[in-house]
């Protein structure tokens, strides 16, 4: 049987006899190994290398090769032919991989073993099971039987799953946020129009987060070939992974914490770069824009409407019969020009490039005549250039995994991004999706792999088909770089695997516009936040069909919070744009936009963070309180809710196309009300409710019992709060992220026992931060009795801040008489006992300043 042949027999929940395989479980015929000594046997495994970097043991034609890198991660290589697979990656670049941490000998008298600081690995002799504990001797990943269980090409790994194991991960899958009991593929699929559970779609991220009782581990099955993991579905006691071909290589992060594992996962694939501030204001899109009147006219009604934007797309039509690196003329006559006009509106402007090269000879298409020149197009098995129909009609594909392809690709951009001045670059169908039944191309289309740290080898399809994309974009980003040097990029790619977020932003593709996929772009996007892709965002509103006005109300304003906000639709809909709907449903859309651009200073300091750690700007409410009611997982009780970086907490309804009230689940600790400043006050207790994994025995206790509030829906409003302790940094409102803002920086102080919160900021366009041109500031506190002490530490970085004066405002301060400052130089002292909100002014100081208010209790 083959591994396709079990793919279709899981997904239909049918147990897999083993033996159905025909082939042994990672063993080779008895009798083809020698003794070792006083443990050993014929059918042992034994050791062929020990050193403090590596174990490797062997039984038969089965190698097994155990490593491990810095920071609590281990990884494992099989070979089954005795021989290793090659050690090079798509995803784990060779520097990372060069890195090792000292492996300790920790054998015993039924396995072989290693240790680190973080933990265990170890190899039953008689099975060559593998299993892995953490630092604390805990077992978090075990094989039922053996290292692996072979297919005729294929394989897969077969691991015990705990009843309490929750999964996160795998990228972009429409579907709840615990992957557990569900069978899922990994094959970059073009998925117009998708619906709930419809897999596979876009993205190939093999790397999943197993969480059980606050205890986390993480996997990565580095192949890219197609795969399928299967968590609980042909047995509920277990989970498979595996591929229908190439290498088995996987790492194992030992955590111990979610936090931990994203922080390992991105240490093996990389950080997200910084991208430009303007990333992160509004941005308006449509497919498409017909002409430069139109263009031209959407960025006169943002601005008319003081509704704050920075960006412009420009899909498909906007480029001559479709074809990638040209422009209509007769729609835009003077594209450089309104390149320019739009830059003095403070607009920037993204467009589209696809892949695919229209196939025109002898017509001036120079993109397709510099590609037949250098031969970077990908070819059939008889030698001959592969064509699909695309967009433009017939069209060839770049062989991206050829590095001169990619230079090719490269060489595009000269007249868009130099001459035309356009900052961004948008890479869709990339999957690659041809317009053939199949969706893409066929798999024994065959690419050139040149590529440092690889060996020079032709390969099919089938291998690149899911890294396809990745590379794309990731050529797209290098030619940025290699254009405008000091300038950062900014690449957009619907299709990607693991380490895709080193290049580029993604989406959550073509949504549609209905109650369900608003709901479910929640779970997308905190799962791709997971897989890597810190910045990610969804076509706010929906993209297919037309949504109603308070869909597409209630989209916008959740979609404040998230990473990328943009507002995007598809040909044939109704248009989308904020004022459609009339003045009241605008009104309440701009609010929800300038809202965003006042926490503008929070939401680019957690998207720095990202950058440095891999911790995603939008978290699940496990990745902040994993040890919450025990360690059980929040989100399952509200799984709308979502962390807004770690101290804001947006509640949307759970399912928004009803008029109910919801629960609203908020963790242990105080809280404040966003919008208001209250402190939430009359909070119940969570009780357990089904299976919502709250347990009633352990929520007593006040230090992880969550919280519960019953919240009525209203249109003009989407519940957030505030963790109590937290510092916020907001700014005045400006109408685009080029605008130097007016005014104060604000502090908002959410007064608690403990208090902390950091600032980041810098030019936001270059890569000077990386000199130290940047301004990093920690603010720390303390609430007891009769005082409050509030300090803002020296900042550090050369960058000078565009503030001269600090507005403070503090929430939750009890006291019968107006407080008293002492440490600092105090203006427009105000005290509002009512609403228990102190507000004062302070200058800027580039060294620490300590106050402390003394209350009259």
């Amino acid at each position: 049987m083959t591994f396709r042949s079990f793919r279709a027999i899981a997904m239909t929940g049918t147990m897999l006899a083993m033996p159905a395989f025909g082939v042994a479980q990672g063993a080779a015929p008895r009798g083809n190994d020698v003794t070792i000594g006083a443990h050993g046997s014929q059918d042992n495994y034994r050791i062929s290398t020990r050193s403090s970097e590596l174990l490797q043991v062997a039984r038969g034609t089965t190698i097994i090769d155990v490593s491990a890198l810095p920071n609590g991660i281990f990884r494992i290589r099989i070979g089954r032919n005795s021989a290793l697979p090659e050690d090079a990656s798509w995803a784990v670049t060779p520097e990372t991989r060069a890195q090792h941490a000292e492996l300790r000998p920790s054998d015993d008298d039924t396995s072989l073993g290693v240790s680190t600081d973080a933990g265990r690995v170890s190899i039953d002799r008689a099975t060559g099971a593998i299993t892995v504990r953490d630092r604390n001797g805990a077992t978090i990943l075990t094989d039922v039987d053996a290292p692996y269980v072979a297919g005729k090409t294929g394989f897969r790994l077969v691991k015990k799953m705990t009843p309490g194991l929750h999964v996160f991960g795998l990228g972009d899958k429409m579907a709840p946020l615990d992957r557990r009991g569900y069978v899922w593929q990994n094959w970059n699929t073009d998925s117009y129009p998708f619906q709930e559970r419809q897999d596979p779609l876009y993205k190939d991220i093999p790397f999943f987060i197993g969480f059980d009782k606050g205890r986390a581990y993480g996997v990565f099955m580095d192949n890219t070939w197609r795969s399928v993991f299967d968590f609980g579905v042909a047995n509920p006691e277990e989970m498979s992974f595996g591929a229908d071909g190439g290498a088995i290589d996987y790492y194992v992060m030992t955590g111990p914490t979610p936090k931990d594992v994203v922080k390992q996962y991105a240490r093996l694939t990389g950080v997200p770069p910084l991208v430009p501030r303007w990333t992160f204001g509004f941005q308006q899109s449509r497919y498409s824009y017909p002409d430069d009147a139109a263009i031209r006219s959407i960025a006169k009604r943002l601005r008319h409407d003081r509704i704050p934007a920075d960006v412009l797309w420009f899909d498909i039509d906007f480029q001559d019969r479709h074809r990638p690196f040209t422009v209509d003329t007769k729609a835009f006559p003077n594209f450089s020009g309104l390149m320019a006009d739009l830059h003095k509106q403070n607009f920037k402007t993204v467009v589209i490039t696809d892949l695919h090269i229209a196939a025109a000879p002898n017509q001036g298409y120079a993109p397709y005549d510099k590609g037949i020149a250098s031969d970077v197009f990908l070819h059939n098995p008889d030698g001959s250039r592969f064509v699909g129909p695309v967009w433009p009609g017939p069209a060839l594909f770049p062989d991206f995994t050829d590095q001169k392809a990619r230079e090719y690709w490269g060489t595009l951009y000269n007249e868009f991004y130099v001459k035309d001045a356009i900052d961004g670059f948008w890479n869709d169908m990339n999957e690659p999706s041809v317009f053939i039944p199949i969706k893409t191309m066929p798999n024994d289309v065959v690419h050139r792999i040149d590529e440092p740290g690889f060996q020079t080898r032709t390969a099919t399809h089938a291998e690149m088909h899911n890294v396809y994309g990745m590379e794309n974009g990731r050529a797209t980003y290098e030619a940025q770089i290699r254009l405008k040097p000091d300038q950062r990029p900014f690449v957009m790619m619907r299709a990607s695997y693991a380490g895709g977020q080193r290049y580029s932003t993604t989406w959550t593709g073509d949504t549609t516009s209905s109650w369900n996929h608003m709901r479910l772009a929640t779970p997308m996007l905190l799962s791709l936040g997971l897989s890597g892709f810190a910045y990610a965002g969804d076509n706010l509103g929906g993209f297919a069909l037309s949504p109603p006005p308070d869909l597409l109300t209630k989209w916008l304003e959740i979609g404040m919070f998230n990473p990328i906000a943009e507002d995007h639709s598809d040909k044939g809909t109704r248009m989308q744009e904020p004022w459609v709907d009339g003045k009241a449903q605008e009104d309440i859309r701009r609010r929800y936009i300038e809202d965003r651009y006042k926490l503008l200073p929070y939401i680019y300091t957690i998207a720095e963070e990202a950058s440095r750690t891999g911790i995603p700007m939008m978290r699940p409410l496990f990745l902040e309180f994993p040890t919450a009611a025990g360690g059980q997982v929040l989100d399952l009780q509200n799984p709308s809710e979502f962390m807004w970086g770690p101290d804001i907490l947006v509640a949307p309804q759970v399912m928004p196309d009803t008029v109910d009230k919801y629960k609203v689940i908020l963790p242990p600790g105080s809280w404040y009300d966003y919008w208001t400043g209250g402190l939430i006050e009359n909070m119940d207790t969570a009780q357990a409710t089904g299976n919502s994994g709250i347990q009633t025995a352990i929520v007593d206790d006040p230090a992880v019992a969550p919280h519960m509030l019953m919240v009525a829906p209203q249109l003009d409003t989407v519940p957030v709060y505030v963790r109590g302790g937290s510092i916020i940094p907001r700014q005045p409102l400006t109408q685009s992220t080029s605008e130097t803002p007016k005014g104060a920086l604000q502090l908002a102080v959410y007064t608690a026992p403990e208090m902390g919160g950091d600032l980041y900021t810098d030019d936001g366009t270059t890569f000077d931060y990386r000199k130290g041109g940047f301004f990093r500031q920690h603010f720390s506190g303390r609430s007891s009795g009769d005082r409050v002490t509030l300090t803002l530490e020296a900042p550090e970085g050369r960058y000078k801040p565009w503030w001269q004066t600090i507005d403070v405002t503090m929430f939750g301060v009890r006291t019968s008489s107006t407080p008293t400052i002492n440490g600092a130089q105090v203006s427009k002292l105000r005290y509002d006992r009512a609403q228990r909100r102190l507000r004062f002014t302070i200058p800027y100081s580039s060294r620490a300043t300590t106050m402390t208010v003394s209350l009259d209790r």
